[in-house]
């Protein structure tokens, strides 16, 4: 089992974990591709790639190109001699040489793979590691970064070089600290700190600096920007050292929400090399664990889907092109209600009703009508999206394990995504039109035993008694498992919950809603601006003491009451500016901004720090004059803060009280009436 896998001109380099440490094995490798086409075109390919010196081999095998071939057909496999050159001869396949024959002649599979785990599949490594992997984790802040100071190194949360700033005792005890420990993992703040050290380190003078288990370092790609759903994102550069995996922490989604553990089990899951799964997207991983479903079942990835949404008339296509079935909120705060949730529903229906891009719309039943609403037959053969997802399923359901919720939501996305390798519109259009029956015949269950459903998003509904004696949920979510034949589950008992208007007040907001759980001192909160990225401490803080205003008090003068006290806080100026730092992301590059927006104050202030920041990535400040139209519009938290904007950041507290409130029928307007006609303080306000 190989943590660690390493490419070196033909060679790769695979890094077993032992009892005392890591060894190194170097094999031979020859990475392959596939090309599809007529076997004429196929063989003149071959002929006129046999002097490329980037090619190691070529030869012929039988494959199936899609999930729903029934027939294997013969394809050219193409073995090169470096993994770096896959791509590169991909492009010069569509291109130079399929210039030479019609558009569309020549179809690639196995293409955009990452190379460790081409490496995996390819060889059937398993990269799982055979012992608990070892971490060291290495800090170092932005303003450091950027000034180009290792002084301040931190090592496990604990400075580097304790009672010193030299940079030169900081590089030592990182070198002493990787000698004695031998990490197997370098979890960094930034993958910037691998030329950063190695940079310092040589000015200095110190030879034979490393990090990794053999001297050097690697770039491995640069940064970029990238956009998925409409969301700028930003991936930075990334590094390696040999022997040894480096997390960025700035750039691993996963590392936040699963860790090292569930790491190692995506690993286990994908045959993504640790590294690899680090940076990876869920989508990412997900793709993997289907790349690897797809070749056990002897079935090529396609480089691009080639396959077109089937024709629908339009009663079809208006019927189908819906998502989930959400309720309209009852707006207004509700006592003893009642949160029923379906277990992993969309994913559940995938397993359940064999949806999938090789079992929707089959030939083999086309006189079937098993969607409900929109008349496409599903397929009896078992498809491949249950074989990807049934054992995700099953350990979520044991384990309520974060890490694989994710895979399991992101699953449902990628059938109607244009770059899944698997997905198909069809299957996304069933799978959301499952889901609308199960819901509503869940209501209709809870209705008729009782209940008044209150709202309902997708998955979930929470329901208040109608009658004095319901029957108890328990029997239905029963009632309703067997029907559905997925699980419903009694989710939490609220005290109290609140549903909040939209802006205008005209209809419920579908996804903002708050509610005190029973028999726990706890809220749970969606949508408000406790929940939001963007939302500075101090101002989330207090929306929670609102939240407990609410709770003790059940009426808005109180919670109004609490607000006037934190304005006070704010004008006296005894809030800490650290908790009134704003997070934005950079959603161009500073040049493209035409409004002069606290984001580009922010950008102009890291400019002139030297700091670049670039789309996808985030700013944060704090609003120091609201009124100014310059870079002194804000500060930044590496600056030394003198002040910061008192009414700004009252007019934030009141909009976060209005969501508060308006449940119970006060706007913004009405709070800041009772704010303006209230001179003293109530004595709720100090309760």
């Amino acid at each position: 089992m190989g943590f660690k896998i390493e490419f070196e001109g033909g060679t790769a380099r695979v890094w077993r974990a032992t009892d005392d440490g890591a060894t190194a094995e170097t094999r031979d490798y020859d990475p392959s591709l596939y090309v599809g086409g007529h076997v004429a075109a196929l063989r003149d390919l071959r002929t006129a790639l046999r002097d490329d010196p980037k090619v190691a081999g070529t030869g012929f095998e039988r494959w199936h190109h899609r999930l729903r071939s029934r027939d294997p057909v013969e394809t050219l496999r193409i073995d090169l001699e470096r993994v770096g050159e896959v791509r590169t001869l991909a492009r010069e396949i569509l291109g130079l040489h399929g210039d030479s024959h019609p558009p569309g002649t020549f179809r690639l599979f196995n293409v955009d793979f990452s190379p460790g785990f081409r490496y995996c599949v390819e060889t059937r490594t398993d990269p799982t590691p055979a012992r608990p992997l070892s971490t060291l984790r290495i800090d170092l802040g932005l303003a450091d970064r950027s000034d180009g100071d290792v002084s301040a190194l931190a090592l496990d949360g604990d400075p580097a070089a304790p009672g010193t700033d030299a940079e030169r005792a900081a590089l030592r005890a990182l070198a002493e600290r990787l000698h004695a420990d031998d990490p197997d993992v370098l979890v960094l703040s930034s993958g910037r700190l691998v030329p950063l050290l190695f940079e310092r380190a040589d000015t200095l003078g110190l030879d034979g600096f490393r990090l990794g288990r053999r001297p050097g370092w690697t770039k491995l790609a640069g940064a970029n920007t990238v956009e998925s759903y409409g969301r700028i994102g930003h991936s930075p550069a990334r590094y390696d050292v040999p022997g040894r995996v480096i997390v960025d922490r700035s750039n691993s989604f996963l590392w936040d929400v699963a860790g090292l553990p569930g790491l190692v089990d995506l690993v286990e899951r994908s045959r993504k090399p640790l590294q690899e799964a680090g940076w990876a997207s869920i989508g990412n991983v997900l793709t993997a664990v289907q790349i690897r479903e797809a070749l056990a079942r002897d079935v090529l990835v396609p480089r691009e889907k080639r396959h077109p949404e089937g024709f629908k008339d339009i009663d079809t296509l208006q019927a189908a092109d819906r998502g989930g079935f959400t309720f309209d909120p009852d707006v207004g705060l509700h006592e003893d209600v009642v949160e029923v949730d379906f277990a992993s529903l969309y994913p559940s229906i995938m397993c359940e009703y064999n949806v999938s891009p090789d079992t929707v719309c089959c030939d083999c039943h086309a006189d079937r009508a098993d969607v409900p609403g929109l008349g496409y037959s599903v397929c009896d053969r078992r498809g491949f999206l249950a074989d990807v997802l049934e054992p995700i399923v099953a350990d979520r359901a044991a384990f309520k394990r974060r890490r694989l919720k994710w895979i399991l939501v992101s699953c449902f996305g990628y059938q109607g995504y244009r770059n899944s390798k698997f997905g198909r519109i069809e299957c996304h259009e069933a799978i959301n039109a499952f889901a609308r029956e199960i819901l509503l015949d869940a209501r209709d269950t809870l209705e008729a035993g009782g209940w008044r459903v209150l709202h309902g998003i997708v998955d979930s509904l929470w329901v208040t008694p109608r009658e004095s004696d319901p029957t108890p949920i328990p029997d239905l979510t029963d009632r309703v498992t067997a029907d559905a034949g997925i699980r419903l589950e009694h989710e939490a008992d609220f005290e109290w919950i609140c549903f909040v208007p939209t802006g205008d007040g005209r209809d419920g907001a579908l996804t903002e809603y708050f509610g005190k759980v029973d028999g726990r001192d706890a809220f749970k909160l969606r949508g408000i601006e406790a929940r939001q990225r963007s939302t500075p401490a101090f101002v989330a803080d207090v929306q929670r003491d609102l939240l407990r205003a609410l709770d003790r008090h059940r009426a808005p003068e109180p919670v109004c009451d609490r607000l006037q006290r934190a304005i006070g806080r704010l004008e006296r100026g005894n809030v800490d500016p650290a908790d009134l730092v704003i997070r934005k992301r950079v959603s161009k590059p500073p040049a493209a901004y035409t409004c002069r927006t606290r984001t580009v104050a922010a950008l102009e202030r890291l400019a002139a720090r030297g700091i670049d920041r670039y789309p996808g990535q985030d700013v944060r400040y704090v609003v120091a004059d609201d009124e100014c139209d310059s870079a002194d519009r804000v500060r930044l938290p590496v600056e030394s803060i003198d002040r910061y904007d008192a009414g700004f950041y009252a007019d934030l507290l009141t909009r976060a009280c209005e969501s508060v409130v308006a449940p119970l029928g006060w706007d913004r307007d009405r709070v800041r009436r009772y704010l303006r006609d209230t001179d003293d303080v109530g004595l709720s306000a100090f309760e």
